[in-house]
């Protein structure tokens, strides 16, 4: 559920949807969501000092369940 809603969410920021595509990660304890998108729109993604993915992040934090640590990663 959470890797489509971020799926869904960057397909809304970039400029380029048909490129992105989110992978789930099991690094120990840690689940990560590997979002891949073109190159150009790494920047929009990010945002300015980072804000547009530390919101992105704090939103899947509110919607994980507790006991699960989720981080989000832009690859691409």
């Amino acid at each position: 559920m959470l890797k489509e809603l971020v799926e869904y969410i960057v397909k809304q920021i970039v400029s380029a949807p048909d490129f992105v595509y989110v992978t789930a990660v099991k690094r120990g304890d840690v689940n990560v969501l590997a979002i891949n998108i073109d190159k150009k729109d790494r920047g929009r993604v990010i945002g300015r000092e980072g804000q547009t993915i530390k919101a992105l992040q704090s939103l899947v934090n509110v919607i994980s369940p507790e006991e699960k640590k989720i981080v989000i990663e832009v690859v691409g």
